[in-house]
C-alpha cells in the first residue's frame, strides 16, 4: 500500500494519505481546506547512508532471525 503525496492547488497545502485501492483517489479532499483540486506530487524515499559503524553494527536484527540483511526487512 503506497503513500502518496498531494498539494491542494487551492490552499497550497501538502500532505501524505495511505491508498488502499485505486478508487480512494477519487474520494481525496484536502485535509486543510476541504477542497478536491489535488496535485499528486514526486515522492521520494529515504535509505541509510554510510556511517562509522557499518551497516550491520548499526541495524537492529530481524526478530525472525531470517534475514540476510540485517535492517533490510520489514520486521524490524
Amino acid at each position: 500500500m503506497p503513500i502518496f503525496e498531494y498539494r491542494c492547488d487551492d490552499c497550497g497545502s501538502q500532505f501524505e494519505k495511505l491508498v488502499r485501492h485505486a478508487a480512494e483517489t477519487a474520494e481525496l479532499s484536502c485535509p486543510s481546506c476541504g477542497q478536491s483540486h489535488l496535485s499528486q506530487q514526486l515522492s521520494t524515499f529515504s535509505a541509510l547512508s554510510g556511517s562509522a559503524k557499518s551497516s550491520a553494527e548499526s541495524a537492529p536484527m530481524c526478530p525472525s532471525g531470517m534475514c540476510g540483511m540485517p535492517g533490510g526487512c520489514g520486521l524490524n
